[in-house]
């Protein structure tokens, strides 16, 4: 076919616009970007397939073990629980690691002219290409596997599969589209450093769980939640499975219906937040000051420091908050610290082997944050050390650290002894618990003052899995362990109080532990910041080149 222009020539006519579907343009291009993606690296390559050889050798583990479960009365709510279990993890995995996967950002796509509803269902079949499909895939095979008994029930077995992958990788898109400008920030960073957290409470989780199950009662004690779950998508289209091998056809069709119904309110919710995604400018965009917009500058020190102490104590107390808010990698400490500190006291006690003193996690954890003060300042610390110029100013300045520690560590060592002894039913023991935590805080306090100064490391800002820079790590280790080893030791007068106390039988006067242990604490600290101020004047080159490694 041939043109004419208004000047009498002819041309071949423009290829006419693709109008095909975009499911295959998008599965190539997820596709491409593995295959390109291994072929970067021998390294990437050779994680690719061994996490791909683990991951389906764990699959089929687990698909013989339900396919084992075949006929098990309770196997109904293990695979219920997993279901949901799994799902979890796919509504929380984009949000603690969002670059683990390029194809999760639609910011890529906002300058195509694509139209949401085909978009939607081009990225939903690419999604499914992935590892995380497959083990998905295997699992759900393996629940309708347990739990089909006749043609009915197989074919809504497959039914069951079908749904269940897809409620959860168009979870797992939905949440990722609704967050991914909060994910591809700052803040998002800041929140993916703290996956590791999240993975360690999980797994202490597993733990718990794991150990309920090999007790006496196996199964059944996954009964009370399967209840719950089996109303909850897609853990409900699994357990549809079942009742229709029991012939309750109408509460299978029911759960069906709900888990067809939440797939297309995730779909529904995936492409508003994409259009919304798509057509909304966003900060980069807009102008910096719109005209009527106030622009008065706040309080640079805003409520919190009008609180604090005037001089230079309140300014370094002052620093070491906005560090914590602030920086991704104290932020991180502190968040690990503070939660850890509280779950360890419940998880010990559902373990059924728990003590109040496990409550000492809590100002452990806690007051292993004054080590290395001056690694988290990294190369900042010159700046630090330009005002530092007396012995009285090397205190004032670990002194400021110190007591914003201990603003935290009063409170929060005071809630996890009572959620300790709230769990365990040991409130007798209480005021004893809370005076060696306090104790303990102190000789932290101590130690780590002394060992910020003696032995002061790096720690790297590019990355968000090293702590340590390189061919420091020996520094690190000497100061955290020999610090905790230093502090244990610090704070045993205390604890030897207690002993002999419980031993000579002088049980109503263990309350005479808190006043004690608080004082001896604030002595302790007040001495170990003392003694490790002139250290910190005489090491301050020392210092600044050690921390500005990284």
């Amino acid at each position: 076919m041939t043109v004419t222009d208004p000047l009498g020539t002819t041309a071949p006519a423009p290829p006419a616009a693709p109008t095909g579907s975009l499911t295959p343009v998008f599965v190539t291009l997820k596709l491409a970007l593995l295959r390109n993606g291994l072929r970067q690296s021998a390294g990437r390559r050779a994680a690719y397939i061994s996490s791909i050889v683990f991951t389906l050798l764990f699959a089929a583990l687990q698909l013989l073990g339900l396919v084992l479960l075949r006929g098990h009365d309770h196997a109904a709510a293990l695979v219920t629980v997993l279901t949901a279990v799994l799902a979890l993890g796919w509504a929380v995995v984009p949000l603690f690691f969002p670059g683990g996967d390029e194809t999760l950002d639609p910011t890529r796509l906002v300058m195509l002219p694509l139209r949401p509803a085909p978009l939607i269902v081009a990225l939903l079949v690419s999604s499914l290409i992935g590892i995380g499909p497959l083990f998905t895939l295997t699992l759900a095979a393996g629940s309708a596997v347990a739990l089909a008994h006749g043609a009915a029930a197989a074919v809504a077995g497959v039914l069951a599969v079908a749904l269940n992958l897809l409620v959860c990788v168009a979870l797992a898109r939905a949440v990722a589209t609704a967050n991914i400008r909060l994910l591809t920030s700052r803040k998002g960073r800041d929140l993916a450093l703290l996956s590791g957290l999240f993975v360690a409470v999980g797994l202490q989780f597993v733990n718990v769980g794991w150990q309920q199950l090999s007790g006496e009662n196996g199964l059944a004690v996954l009964e009370p939640a399967a209840d719950v779950l089996r109303w909850v998508p897609p853990a409900a289209a699994v357990d549809a499975v079942q009742g229709v091998s029991e012939g309750a056809y109408a509460v299978a069709a029911a759960q069906f219906a709900l888990t067809a119904g939440a797939l297309a309110l995730l779909l529904w919710w995936w492409q508003r937040s994409l259009t919304q995604l798509m057509t909304t400018p966003d900060a980069s965009t807009l102008q910096a000051d719109a005209p009527g917009r106030e622009t008065g500058r706040r309080d640079a020190d805003g409520p919190l420091g009008r609180l604090l102490p005037a001089g230079r104590t309140g300014v370094v107390m002052l620093q070491t908050f906005r560090y914590a808010v602030r920086n991704p990698k104290t932020k991180a400490s502190w968040a690990t610290s503070l939660a850890i500190g509280l779950l360890l006291p419940v998880i010990t006690s559902l373990q059924g082997n728990g003590s109040i003193y496990s409550a000492c996690w809590a100002p452990g954890l806690l007051g292993m944050l004054m080590y290395n003060q001056f690694g988290q300042d990294t190369s900042a610390f010159w700046m630090v050390a330009q005002t530092i110029s007396s012995r009285r100013d090397a205190y004032l300045e670990l002194r400021g650290r110190a007591l914003a520690l201990g603003v935290v560590a009063l409170p929060y060592v005071t809630v996890a002894v009572i959620v300790a002894a709230a769990f365990m039913d040991r409130w007798d023991a209480a005021p004893e618990t809370l005076g060696l935590g306090l104790a303990l805080v102190g000789a932290l306090v101590a130690t780590g003052a002394l060992a910020s100064a003696q032995f002061p490391y790096s720690i790297p800002q590019d990355s968000g899995y090293k702590n340590v820079a390189p061919g420091q790590a020996g520094l690190a280790w000497i100061s955290i362990f020999g610090g905790m080893i230093a502090g244990a030791l610090l704070s045993a007068p205390v604890l030897g109080l207690t002993i002999w106390m419980h031993l000579s039988g002088a049980h109503e006067l263990l309350w005479l532990v808190l006043p004690v242990g608080a004082v001896y604490g604030a002595v302790v600290a007040e001495a170990g910041l003392r003694l490790a101020a002139p250290r910190t004047l005489a090491r301050l080159p020392e210092i600044l080149a050690a921390v500005s490694k990284g």
